[in-house]
């Protein structure tokens, strides 16, 4: 089982290595100290903690019931609008989403820059990248070479 210093566990979770170290001390997250002495996350954990930090975040309460499972509450950052077609760009955490609406959507939902808005993603097409895995089992991992990625036909 991997496990997680608490700069990368940080990262992993989108915040500092101080709210990291007091989520341990407060009993939230469990640590372990390595070999070293190192302060240790077992992936795991992190896992688990992650799953249900973000139950709590996402969706925004006060929201619509909706059958898309991946909702990500932020604020818009960027709306390019041209005639038919929009580009809307929302930072939800960590994460920069970019969606194509149509004009007459975000003129009926009043969307510009600064105002708060919940991307919801529904897809049959979805990508997962490993950096240094080598492209098939039994080959050795070779330096300099893409990451591999595997996504539903």
């Amino acid at each position: 089982m991997p496990t997680y210093s608490i700069g990368r566990a940080a990262e992993l979770l989108g915040v500092s290595s101080e709210t990291v170290r007091r989520w341990a001390d407060g009993g939230q997250l469990a640590m372990e100290r390595d070999g070293a002495g190192s302060r240790v996350i077992d992936g795991a954990g992190l896992a688990a903690f992650a799953k249900d930090r973000a139950a709590g975040l996402h969706p925004v309460p006060g929201e619509p019931r909706t059958s898309v499972r991946n909702s990500f509450a932020g604020i818009v950052t960027a709306v390019t609008v041209d005639d038919v077609v929009a580009q809307v760009e929302i930072q939800s955490g960590p994460h920069r989403l970019v969606s194509l609406v149509s004009r007459e959507a975000v003129e009926e939902l009043r969307i510009e820059v600064g105002v708060t808005a919940t991307a919801r993603v529904k897809s049959t097409n979805v990508h997962i990248d490993r950096p240094g895995v080598p492209d098939r089992p039994g080959t050795p991992e070779r330096s300099g070479v893409p990451e591999r990625s595997a996504g539903a036909p």
